[in-house]
């Protein structure tokens, strides 16, 4: 039986993670942690757990916590994932990986020294919405891929005009950069896993708008250990009711299209016909994952397909882009 502990009860928890650690068989949530004694206390009694911490460490050394899950902003992740796994606990980090490429560098390294097991949320590579676009992709109905583009846009967050109280993921030291860091990671990573590591990438960033002090605005231009060549581009200053969220993919026989965060229908183009598919995804949207990461602690399957190795090399991508090494 794996017993999680959470360092980190937040909106994410809430629906997207928390319920589906006890859905999943020979699986369980024994303590929360949160800063705020209130809130913790509040999110125990809520969700029908027995304990409740303000502090990480207290939560870490519980004995009935076998497994950690980070769900903190990425600033305190290497911190506690680290702390986890000298005490011999496997942890599940929420995305991205960490505040910065150096960061997971050393989550790995430890995790490799204590043999304790370090996974990421980058759940996307177990929803069937993508798992269709990998068959698509492995079944050659594309043909050669050539190319691929990311384009996302979204206008500012009502909270962005708050200068005194600006959300946690536009401030760097508890996010690592803005919202590129922790909408751009899903992509990357849904990329490595749908086309293989990205060997080459350059980008540059700016400051437009100034609500805040990091990045709103990103382009990039990477290739692929496979020659697959891409670019992306990123808003997070378009005009009001301004959204794109879409990922083009070419190959020498078709094109398809998809998104990253809408689930919108994924559409075929060949000379021969056009399709869509649609595929629905769990109440739980992290439910496959935390599946497969449990069947794989309990002895009972694979290794699951986000470890910290693979959510490494987002998080190196994305530093190169923003030139923070």
């Amino acid at each position: 039986m794996v017993k999680w502990g959470f360092i980190g009860c937040g909106a994410v928890t809430e629906k997207k993670s928390g319920p589906a650690f006890r859905k999943v068989e020979e699986s369980d949530v024994v303590a929360v942690m949160r800063r705020d004694s209130v809130k913790a206390e509040d999110y125990a009694k809520r969700h029908g757990i027995n304990r409740w911490y303000n502090n990480a460490h207290d939560l870490i050394n519980d004995p009935d916590v076998n497994a950690v899950y980070v769900a903190t902003p990425p600033g305190s992740h290497a911190e506690y994932a680290i702390t986890a796994m000298r005490a011999g606990k496997p942890v599940y980090i929420e995305k991205p990986m960490a505040a910065s490429f150096q960061e997971c560098i050393e989550i790995n390294r430890v995790s490799e020294e204590t043999g304790v097991p370090c996974f990421v949320a980058y759940y996307r590579r177990t929803l069937p919405y993508f798992n269709r676009v990998k068959q698509i992709i492995n079944d050659g109905l594309l043909g050669d891929i050539s190319t691929v583009q990311i384009r996302f846009s979204i206008p500012p967050y009502a909270t962005d005009f708050d200068r005194a109280n600006l959300p946690w993921r536009v401030k760097k030291e508890l996010a690592g950069a803005g919202y590129f860091y922790d909408l751009a990671s899903h992509q990357f990573d849904l990329l490595d896993y749908l086309l293989g590591e990205i060997k080459d990438v350059q980008g540059y960033k700016s400051n437009i708008a100034g609500l805040y002090d990091v990045e709103d605005s990103v382009v990039a231009s990477f290739r692929f250990e496979s020659g697959v060549l891409g670019s992306g581009s990123w808003s997070f200053i378009a005009p009001k009711d301004t959204r794109s969220d879409l990922i083009y993919i070419t190959g020498t026989k078709g094109k398809l299209t998809c998104s990253t965060f809408n689930f919108s229908p994924i559409i075929l183009e060949t000379s021969e016909c056009e399709q869509e598919f649609f595929e629905e995804n769990p109440e739980n949207i992290q439910f496959y994952l935390i599946q497969s990461i449990v069947n794989y602690l309990n002895g009972k399957g694979d290794r699951p397909v986000s470890t910290g190795i693979t959510a490494q090399r987002t998080n190196y991508i994305m530093d190169k882009i923003l030139s923070k090494f």
